[in-house]
């Protein structure tokens, strides 16, 4: 029963996910097991780019999950994306120990030159890896949770909230380029050693955190679409659709939409921590509003209410951008906003929609 609920009755799900799936595979074994000549070879660099798109992926997922079906547009996921970053760069700070530059045994470089002589309270206990898993989860999910009470007992709802959430992630952006907030100031957290232990630079490393990001993507996606396909997601669609039937019906909308909120941060809050060991630096630029305008491309790109679109156009969209920034990396911006208003204008259900459509059509004509 709970396998037809979640997967059978989504074919497009189960496609997308067992590509997923195939490239947890695949990538790995391509890359290990393959010698650099062979023609199926997959660089070091292919792998940590690919671990980037899952990582955005799940983010997407998170987006596409309070955007999709409770009509709650969010323009300051990257905030929530960026904690999750953060906690898990001060987690590999703390294991660089003495090797640093200034071979401090406990001060990170930046706070050596910065001449402090204590390590923040805050940063204690980042040294054991379940609190620092643990505060990844709980720090952007208290910030969404009081961030979301007061927002929506207000009724804030609309272009009002997203205004409000970029304002938030601004604010976050602007406070941790400052060097007192003792988080690395503008250059942020780079230069980690290792992860569990394991050198963070080796092959077999980078693989395991691809796996990892995978799996997190699949049980991310399973999650969600527990969630879409349960009661409580039928009143969520029902907020989405009519709010205030909804409420007068009974239901305690605030209610549905705070916990689908907080749910939501902590996800992209996972999709940050994934992402900050394959790519070696977390620093505030990630805080920025633009970031979180992107996430909500990927999944109007990929198709918004379905969970597999967001997906879809996160692989999409970030393949593009890595291909137009390579070229012609001045044209991106550009490339960005026209391909958001073609989408809302030709395309309002985005890639998937466009291929059910074709789909569908090939059907009738048989």
């Amino acid at each position: 029963m709970l396998t037809q609920r979640l997967l059978l009755s989504d074919r497009g799900g189960m496609l997308v996910l067992g590509l997923v799936l195939l490239m947890a595979i695949i990538v790995p074994i391509c890359n290990l097991a393959l010698p650099t000549n062979s023609p199926f070879y997959i660089s070091n660099f292919t792998v940590a780019l690919l671990g980037k798109f899952l990582c955005f992926a799940l983010l997407a997922l998170s987006v596409d999950l309070i955007w999709g079906y409770a009509g709650i547009l969010s323009l300051g996921h990257g905030a929530f994306f960026s904690l999750g970053g953060y906690g898990m760069g001060m987690y590999l700070m703390r294991q660089i120990g003495d090797r640093g530059v200034y071979g401090h045994p406990e001060l990170m470089d930046f706070m050596v030159i910065l001449n402090w002589e204590t390590l923040p309270w805050y940063w204690q206990g980042f040294e054991m890896f379940w609190f620092a898993a643990l505060m990844i989860l709980l720090v952007p999910g208290l910030l969404a949770l009081v961030f979301g009470w007061l927002a929506f007992r207000s009724r804030v709802t609309g272009v009002y909230f997203a205004i409000i959430t970029q304002a938030l992630t601004f604010a976050l952006m602007l406070a941790f380029f400052r060097n007192e907030m003792g988080f690395g100031g503008n250059n942020g957290l780079n230069d980690f050693k290792e992860i569990l232990g394991f050198d963070i630079t080796a092959k077999t490393t980078r693989a395991g955190l691809f796996v990892a990001s995978a799996i997190a993507l699949i049980l991310g996606y399973l999650a969600c679409r527990y969630i879409v396909t349960s009661r409580m997601g039928r009143v969520l669609i029902a907020i989405r659709d009519a709010e205030s039937r909804t409420r007068f019906s009974g239901y305690q909308v605030e209610s549905y939409k705070l916990w689908l909120f907080v749910f939501s941060a902590t996800l992209a809050a996972v999709a940050g921590a994934l992402y900050v060991p394959q790519v070696g630096i977390i620093n505030p630029g990630e805080f920025s509003p633009l970031n979180s305008i992107e996430m909500v491309v990927w999944v109007a790109t990929g198709g918004r209410g379905t969970l597999f679109g967001a997906i879809v156009g996160a692989f999409s969209v970030n393949y593009a951008k890595t291909f137009f920034t390579t070229f012609s990396p001045e044209t991106w911006l550009f490339i960005l906003g026209a391909l958001f208003v073609l989408v809302t204008l030709l395309l309002p259900k985005g890639i998937v929609g466009l291929l059910d459509k074709l789909v569908r059509r090939k059907g009738d004509k048989a």
